[in-house]
């Protein structure tokens, strides 16, 4: 499997370039794995009040950014797609009570908590990518089904992951540019 640390091509933000000819999963964790980069960027050298600031009239934040695509990354790729239980500190919340914690908990975390949690659960979902590649390829189905029943493939959960970066990272570019005035894709 591609990782950043593999990759050969890196953009002038270090951002690892997808591959332009690769086969459909190098593709997808190419523009995955393009997208993490993205929000690392997009995260990169600012302190707790950088990672707490807002842009009104939204609350959402860089470190909510950060602790909520921990969750999802947990969620999708050890919940869903190899059933295992929710890693800490993810498995201690009560998410009927507090839907919204990942959001509201990271003005709680230093910067090196939260990009350690983040980086963390990026490392495990690509060893789950990596593993779940070798036994059944991108066809793969989930083995934990969605609240409709469904199982989605592999390939499904990859597409929305990179749907779901791309989301916030527009999100990301707007936090940032208001902190500080960076810019850039």
């Amino acid at each position: 499997m591609t990782s950043v640390d593999e990759q050969d091509e890196l953009d002038e933000q270090g951002r690892p370039e997808p591959p332009v000819d690769g086969d459909e999963a190098a593709t997808l964790l190419g523009f995955l794995d393009f997208h993490r980069a993205t929000l690392a960027w997009k995260c990169a050298g600012l302190d707790a009040a950088g990672l707490r600031a807002t842009h009104p009239p939204s609350t959402m934040t860089l470190g909510g950014l950060l602790k909520h695509l921990a969750y999802v990354e947990d969620n999708w790729f050890s919940r869903v797609l190899c059933a295992r239980e929710p890693r800490p500190p993810f498995d201690a919340v009560d998410w009927a009570e507090t839907p919204d914690w990942d959001w509201d908990s990271a003005a709680d975390d230093t910067p090196e908590e939260l990009l350690a949690l983040w980086e963390d659960a990026v490392a495990r979902s690509r060893e789950l990518t990596a593993e779940a590649l070798e036994n059944g390829g991108l066809s793969r189905r989930a083995e934990r089904a969605l609240r409709d029943g469904t199982t989605p493939s592999l390939r499904w959960i990859l597409v929305h992951m990179v749907e779901e970066y791309s989301r916030h990272n527009g999100h990301a570019d707007l936090i940032r540019e208001s902190i500080d005035g960076a810019t850039g894709e």
